[in-house]
C-alpha cells in the first residue's frame, strides 16, 4: 500500500511541471505569433498597402489627344499632320517633330561580351518649358500607389515618357508636382525643374521649399545622386546613399539606370540604361554621369533604376525593362506633351 502512494505521489509531482511546460510553450507561441504577425502587417501597411493621401485634380482635362493624334498619324518624310488644335507634327518609331517639340532618340551600344551596355537617349528641344510635365500613378499622390510607366503615359496623352523618382516607396525628401507642394522633408540632393525651362541640382537642406516656388519650381525629383553640376561631374560615386528603407540595395555597381538632363534652357537628354541582361550589364553610377557629360548636360541627375528603368515613346515601351520587356509599377513618371 505504501508503495502505492509513492508512485501516485511521484505521477502527480510529474504531471504538475508537465501542464505548466505547456502553458509555457503555448504561450511562447502566442506572443511569437502576434510579433511576427505585427512585423508582418508593419512591412505591409508600409512597402505594400495603398495610402492615398492626396487625389489629385486632373490637370490634363485641358490636353487633348489631337497632339498624340497628331504624332501617331504622321510619319517621317510626310507632309505634317494638321489637328483640331492646329498641331503640325511629323513622326517615326525614334522622332517626333513639330512646330514646338523636337525629339530624337537613339539606340546606343558600347563594349562587348559580357561588357556590353545598351542604352537609349533621348534629345528634346521644347519652346515651352510647359512641354516637360510630371505625373503620378492613378492620379494619386500618396505610398505604394504604382503603374507601370506606359500606363501613366497613357493616361495623361504623352509622347514621351521617362519613369521619375518613385516618390512613394520612401516618406520624405521635398516633393512638388506641377507646382503644388505634397512633401517638405529635406533630407538628399534633388533636382527642380524651372518655369523657364531650366532645372537645377541642389540639397533640399540648402533650399527651402517656398523659395523653390517663389523661383519658379515646377517640379522637384528627390532620389539621386547629382551626376553632372555646372558642367562637371560632381564626384566619384563611391559613398552614395539615397535611403534606408527595407530591402534597399546599393546603386553604386553597374545597374539599369535612368538619369535626365539640360543641355540649355528647353534643351533636355534623357538616358535609360538596360541592365542586368545578356545583352547589357548596365551602368555604373560613374559611367552614368560621364555619359551625361558627353552628351552636353551641364545639370544631369540620376532617377530610380533597377526594375523601374523605362522608357515610352508614342504607344510604345522602347527599352527592355526587367531584361524581359516588362515594366515594374512606379509611382510617377516625367513627360512630354504638346504645350498649351
Amino acid at each position: 500500500m505504501i508503495k502505492f502512494f509513492e508512485k501516485t505521489n511521484r505521477k502527480d509531482q510529474h504531471s504538475i511541471p508537465v501542464s505548466r511546460k505547456k502553458r509555457r510553450w503555448l504561450t511562447i507561441t502566442l506572443v511569437a505569433v502576434i510579433v511576427i504577425g505585427s512585423i508582418l502587417y508593419s512591412l505591409a501597411d508600409r512597402y505594400l498597402i495603398r495610402h492615398v493621401q492626396v487625389v489629385v485634380a486632373d490637370d490634363n482635362t485641358a490636353v487633348t489627344r489631337s497632339s498624340v493624334d497628331a504624332a501617331s498619324e504622321g510619319t517621317a518624310g510626310t507632309n505634317p499632320t494638321t489637328t483640331a488644335t492646329d498641331v503640325h507634327a511629323t513622326s517615326d518609331d525614334w522622332n517626333y517633330s513639330s512646330d514646338d517639340l523636337k525629339i530624337q532618340i537613339q539606340k546606343m551600344q558600347t563594349g562587348s561580351g559580357s561588357d556590353q551596355i545598351t542604352y537609349y537617349v533621348a534629345d528634346v528641344q521644347a519652346k515651352d518649358a510647359s512641354s516637360l510635365r510630371t505625373a503620378l500613378a492613378d492620379n494619386s499622390f500618396g505610398t505604394n500607389i504604382t503603374e507601370d510607366t506606359s500606363e501613366i503615359a497613357e493616361a495623361n496623352h504623352a509622347i514621351f515618357a521617362i519613369n521619375g523618382d518613385y516618390y512613394g516607396f520612401r516618406d520624405d525628401g521635398v516633393i512638388i508636382r506641377n507646382g503644388v507642394l505634397y512633401r517638405d522633408s529635406p533630407t538628399r540632393d534633388a533636382l527642380a525643374l524651372f518655369s523657364d525651362g531650366t532645372i537645377k541640382t541642389y540639397n533640399e537642406n540648402d533650399i527651402s521649399s517656398a523659395e523653390l516656388l517663389a523661383e519658379g519650381a515646377t517640379n522637384t525629383l528627390s532620389f539621386g545622386p547629382i551626376l553632372v553640376q555646372n558642367g562637371e561631374i560632381t564626384s566619384d560615386f563611391s559613398r552614395v546613399k539615397i535611403d534606408n528603407n527595407f530591402g534597399n540595395r546599393s546603386i553604386q555597381d553597374t545597374n539599369p539606370r535612368t538619369a535626365i538632363g539640360m543641355v540649355a534652357p528647353n534643351h533636355y537628354v534623357f538616358v535609360v540604361v538596360d541592365g542586368r541582361q545578356d545583352d547589357s550589364r548596365g551602368m555604373t553610377l560613374a559611367e552614368l554621369a560621364q555619359t551625361m557629360k558627353d552628351l552636353g548636360a551641364t545639370e544631369a541627375y540620376n532617377l530610380d533604376g533597377g526594375g523601374s528603368s523605362t522608357m515610352y515613346f508614342m504607344g510604345r515601351v522602347v527599352n527592355n525593362p526587367l531584361g524581359r520587356n516588362q515594366e515594374r509599377g512606379v509611382s510617377d513618371i516625367l513627360y512630354l506633351t504638346e504645350a498649351q
